[in-house]
Protein backbone atom coordinates (compact mmCIF):
# COMPACT_ATOMS: atom_id res chain seq x y z
CA UNK A 1 0.00 0.00 0.00
CA UNK A 2 1.81 3.59 -0.73
CA UNK A 3 0.30 5.02 2.34
CA UNK A 4 2.42 2.77 4.55
CA UNK A 5 5.41 4.30 3.19
CA UNK A 6 7.19 6.93 5.27
CA UNK A 7 9.50 10.08 4.14
CA UNK A 8 12.39 9.57 5.91
CA UNK A 9 13.97 12.34 7.72
CA UNK A 10 17.66 13.83 5.65
CA UNK A 11 20.29 15.61 6.62
CA UNK A 12 22.91 17.50 4.10
CA UNK A 13 25.69 19.75 3.94
CA UNK A 14 27.99 20.94 1.43
CA UNK A 15 31.30 22.14 0.40
CA UNK A 16 32.13 23.56 -3.00
CA UNK A 17 32.99 20.42 -4.41
CA UNK A 18 30.50 17.87 -2.71
CA UNK A 19 27.46 17.60 -1.12
CA UNK A 20 27.24 14.89 2.44
CA UNK A 21 23.61 13.82 2.56
CA UNK A 22 22.85 11.02 4.97
CA UNK A 23 19.45 9.69 5.00
CA UNK A 24 18.24 8.92 8.87
CA UNK A 25 16.60 5.10 8.68
CA UNK A 26 17.76 3.59 11.57
CA UNK A 27 18.71 -0.53 11.17
CA UNK A 28 18.03 -0.42 7.58
CA UNK A 29 19.87 -3.54 6.57
CA UNK A 30 19.29 -3.86 2.61
CA UNK A 31 18.15 -0.53 0.97
CA UNK A 32 17.54 -0.22 -2.56
CA UNK A 33 19.76 3.15 -3.45
CA UNK A 34 20.11 4.54 -6.82
CA UNK A 35 22.43 7.12 -7.65
CA UNK A 36 22.05 9.43 -10.86
CA UNK A 37 23.24 12.90 -11.98
CA UNK A 38 20.16 14.67 -11.17
CA UNK A 39 18.76 12.41 -8.26
CA UNK A 40 19.00 9.51 -5.44
CA UNK A 41 15.97 7.34 -5.26
CA UNK A 42 16.12 5.16 -1.61
CA UNK A 43 13.89 3.04 -0.70
CA UNK A 44 14.06 0.52 2.61
CA UNK A 45 12.84 -1.18 5.59
CA UNK A 46 13.88 0.05 8.50
CA UNK A 47 13.69 0.47 12.08
CA UNK A 48 12.34 -1.99 14.89
CA UNK A 49 9.02 -2.11 13.35
CA UNK A 50 10.07 -2.75 9.70
CA UNK A 51 8.62 0.33 8.38
CA UNK A 52 8.75 1.22 4.46
CA UNK A 53 10.50 4.46 3.84
CA UNK A 54 11.11 6.29 0.24
CA UNK A 55 12.12 9.16 -1.24
CA UNK A 56 13.58 10.70 -4.15
CA UNK A 57 15.46 13.47 -4.17
CA UNK A 58 16.16 15.89 -6.98
CA UNK A 59 18.92 18.05 -6.91
CA UNK A 60 19.36 21.69 -7.79
CA UNK A 61 22.44 21.01 -9.76
CA UNK A 62 24.01 17.47 -11.15
CA UNK A 63 26.56 15.21 -9.24
CA UNK A 64 28.77 12.69 -10.51
CA UNK A 65 27.37 9.29 -9.78
CA UNK A 66 30.29 7.53 -10.50
CA UNK A 67 32.85 8.70 -7.64
CA UNK A 68 29.77 9.18 -5.29
CA UNK A 69 30.79 6.88 -1.74
CA UNK A 70 27.95 5.26 0.09
CA UNK A 71 28.21 4.07 3.96
CA UNK A 72 25.46 1.97 5.44
CA UNK A 73 25.28 2.76 9.20
CA UNK A 74 23.03 2.00 12.50
CA UNK A 75 21.88 5.29 12.17
CA UNK A 76 21.18 5.69 8.36
CA UNK A 77 22.78 5.87 5.12
CA UNK A 78 25.38 8.39 4.63
CA UNK A 79 26.18 9.50 0.69
CA UNK A 80 29.29 11.81 -0.15
CA UNK A 81 28.01 12.99 -3.35
CA UNK A 82 30.57 15.04 -5.40
CA UNK A 83 29.36 18.22 -7.14
CA UNK A 84 30.12 17.63 -10.92
CA UNK A 85 30.72 21.51 -11.17
CA UNK A 86 32.97 22.95 -8.18
CA UNK A 87 32.37 25.95 -7.49
CA UNK A 88 30.29 28.02 -5.06
CA UNK A 89 27.95 26.76 -2.52
CA UNK A 90 24.37 25.80 -3.84
CA UNK A 91 21.61 27.87 -2.59
CA UNK A 92 19.60 24.92 -1.48
CA UNK A 93 19.96 20.94 -2.20
CA UNK A 94 16.87 20.35 -4.15
CA UNK A 95 15.13 21.76 -7.53
CA UNK A 96 12.59 23.00 -5.67
CA UNK A 97 12.89 26.21 -3.55
CA UNK A 98 10.20 24.86 -1.36
CA UNK A 99 11.16 23.62 2.05
CA UNK A 100 10.55 20.60 2.81
CA UNK A 101 9.54 19.23 6.49
CA UNK A 102 12.11 16.16 5.81
CA UNK A 103 14.83 18.12 4.94
CA UNK A 104 17.08 19.41 7.31
CA UNK A 105 20.71 20.43 7.76
CA UNK A 106 23.61 18.47 9.31
CA UNK A 107 25.28 20.89 11.39
CA UNK A 108 27.61 18.13 12.23
CA UNK A 109 29.35 18.45 9.05
CA UNK A 110 28.08 22.11 7.75
CA UNK A 111 30.52 25.08 7.33
CA UNK A 112 29.72 28.58 5.80
CA UNK A 113 31.24 28.97 1.99
CA UNK A 114 33.72 31.55 3.82
CA UNK A 115 34.99 28.98 6.04
CA UNK A 116 35.53 26.48 4.33
CA UNK A 117 39.36 26.97 3.31
CA UNK A 118 40.38 27.02 6.88
CA UNK A 119 37.59 24.02 7.37
CA UNK A 120 39.89 21.90 4.48
CA UNK A 121 42.86 21.66 7.54
CA UNK A 122 40.90 19.52 9.43
CA UNK A 123 39.65 15.85 8.70
CA UNK A 124 36.44 16.25 6.43
CA UNK A 125 33.34 17.21 8.21
CA UNK A 126 35.06 18.71 10.54
CA UNK A 127 38.30 19.73 12.60
CA UNK A 128 39.66 16.74 14.96
CA UNK A 129 39.96 18.85 18.20
CA UNK A 130 40.53 15.91 20.06
CA UNK A 131 43.91 15.22 17.31
CA UNK A 132 45.15 18.59 17.80
CA UNK A 133 45.05 18.36 21.70
CA UNK A 134 47.02 15.56 21.52
CA UNK A 135 49.43 17.40 19.57
CA UNK A 136 49.69 20.21 21.75
CA UNK A 137 50.49 18.01 24.68
CA UNK A 138 47.51 19.31 26.69
CA UNK A 139 47.24 21.85 29.41
CA UNK A 140 49.79 22.07 32.43
CA UNK A 141 47.93 21.28 35.69
CA UNK A 142 47.63 23.59 38.33
CA UNK A 143 49.69 23.32 41.40
CA UNK A 144 47.88 23.08 44.75
CA UNK A 145 51.84 23.83 46.09
CA UNK A 146 51.99 26.71 48.35
CA UNK A 147 48.26 27.31 48.71
CA UNK A 148 48.10 27.83 52.63
CA UNK A 149 44.82 26.69 54.53
CA UNK A 150 42.63 29.48 55.81
CA UNK A 151 40.89 27.90 58.16
CA UNK A 152 42.57 29.58 60.59
CA UNK A 153 41.83 33.12 59.57
CA UNK A 154 38.95 34.87 61.08
CA UNK A 155 35.15 34.44 60.45
CA UNK A 156 33.12 36.36 57.84
CA UNK A 157 30.43 38.41 60.02
CA UNK A 158 27.19 37.92 59.18
CA UNK A 159 24.93 39.84 56.63
CA UNK A 160 22.76 42.67 57.95
CA UNK A 161 19.21 42.69 57.16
Amino acid sequence: MASDKQIPPVLWAQRTSCIYLTIDVPDCENPDIKVEPEKVSFSGKAGPDQKVYEIVIEFYKPIVPETTIIKKRGRGVEFYLPKKEEGPFWPHLLKTKEKQHWLKIDFSKWVDEDEEEDEDAGAAGGPNFEEMLKGMGGMPKPSLEGLEDDSDEEEMPDLED
